[in-house]
Formats: structure tokens, sequence, C-alpha cells
């Protein structure tokens, strides 16, 4: 994905073009998985004609569906492994999870001390108040 800026064409950078190239291998590395699904399946698919094979007293007919069978066991098999694969790519790792979480008790933190100081200004605040009414009250009582 070339930027433009200014009109002049920037080439994608080698992070992007990486992480494409890297998008569009698992992308064909998951449709051979479908690919070869299919093709394992779809001989097992006419259920009437497995039904009868099943029952057929020729075992080339029997070795026939336990080959499609088994073919069609591996792909699935493939196929789940590739999904487990990607969805462990996507789990954080235990650092970036730690990380996250800092990055969050940080940000608390930060959030809390504001709280604190802007009550103490307030407590501060309070005790001047406070302070200058004895002073006023100390003073109309020694006039009295």
């Amino acid at each position: 994905m070339a930027e433009q800026q200014g009109g002049v064409s920037q080439p994608p950078s080698p992070s992007t073009t990486a992480q494409q190239s890297q998008q569009r291998q698992q992308r064909d590395e998951m449709m051979g998985c479908v690919a070869a699904l299919e093709a394992a399946l779809l001989p097992c698919l006419p259920a009437r004609e497995l039904q009868a094979v099943d029952r057929s007293v020729h075992s080339s007919h029997q070795i026939d569906v336990e080959r499609h069978a088994r073919d069609f066991m591996e792909a699935a098999k493939r196929l789940q492994l590739y999904f487990i694969n990607l969805q462990h790519e996507d789990q954080p790792t235990k650092e970036e999870m730690l990380r996250k979480e800092i990055t969050l008790m940080e940000e608390e933190l930060k959030i809390k001390s504001e709280l604190i100081t802007k009550q103490e200004k307030l407590i501060q605040g309070w005790r001047k108040e406070l302070k200058d009414q004895l002073e006023k009250h100390t003073s109309e009582l020694e006039r009295v």
C-alpha cells in the first residue's frame, strides 16, 4: 500500500510487506486445507451410494470407503490444527498481558494520585477557612 505525500509515492514499509506476505501465506495454507478437506469429503457425500457400497460384497468398495473416510479425517485434522494455531497466534503472550496490566495499573495510580492531590487542596482550603473563622470568633470574643 503505497502512501502519497505531496504527490510523491512511498513504497510500503518492509514490516507491512512482510505482514501482507504472511497473511497471504496463511490464507493460501487455509485454502489448501479447505481444498484437501473438500477433496476428501466429495467422494463421501452421496450417502445412498455409500450405504450401497457398505452393503456391497466387493471388498474393493469397502476399502474405497475406508480410504475416503481416512482422507477426510486427515484433512479435517489438518484444518483443525490450522485453526488452533491461528487461535494461539491471536492470544497475547504472558509478557504482553503483564505489560498491559502494568500500564492499566499505572493509569489507575495516576488517576488516584490526581484525586488525592485534589482532595488535599480541598482540605487545605477548608483548614484555611476554619482558621479564618476561628480568628474571627476569637477577635469578636476579645472585643466582648
